[in-house]
């Protein structure tokens, strides 16, 4: 019989490196491709996948069951891992459906499904007041912060802060008028 997830969470938690050894093999892969997907690089994946792994050792005593899966508490952290990659490559192109995807849409369980449906995200994207899909870009495929948006557009924190929040939440309706639609 196979040791659920919790049960090696709380294995690595009392450093138990065997524990850590099957957990790593059970998720490798679904990290990997979540990192690959981010980041875009195979590399950088890896490196990324390395990363997230280490930070679930370090956190393991964390993980609190009742709030969901270990699978879903280790994807989110290999997302946060590849979002800080990018945050500090920013000289490295980015899909902008990929990272508008990763903000829009955080559960890394539905991220993988998502990835086939780009050209929807772009179509919302264009249906989005222009102002504010560029503050979205901005903030989510070159990481930028509320105040570099604010600088690069010219405009105020506070407007460039709404722009990005405005940005969310229209894009988040058209892609959920999207999915109304093309539901039978």
């Amino acid at each position: 019989m196979t040791a659920s997830d919790e049960a090696l969470l709380a294995g690595m938690a009392a450093d138990d490196p065997d524990a850590a050894a099957v957990f790593v093999r059970r998720h490798q892969a679904r990290v990997y491709g979540l990192a690959l997907f981010v980041v875009g690089i195979p590399a950088v994946a890896e490196e990324v996948a390395q990363e997230a792994f280490v930070r679930a050792w370090r956190h393991a005593d964390a993980f609190d069951p009742r709030r969901g899966r270990a699978t879903t508490w280790l994807l989110a952290i290999a997302r946060h891992a590849a979002i800080d990659v990018l945050r500090v490559r920013r000289d490295v192109p980015v899909d902008p459906v990929v990272m508008v995807e990763t903000i829009v849409d955080p559960d890394p369980d539905r991220l993988a499904e998502r990835v086939a449906t780009g050209t929807t995200v772009n179509a919302a994207l264009a249906r989005v007041p222009r102002e504010q899909a560029t503050a979205v870009v901005l903030a989510a495929v070159f990481g930028l912060s509320g105040a570099e948006i604010a600088e690069r557009t010219g405009v105020p924190l506070g407007t460039a802060k709404t722009r990005v929040r405005l940005g969310l939440r229209h894009l988040r309706d058209e892609l959920a008028s999207t999915r109304e639609v093309e539901t039978p």
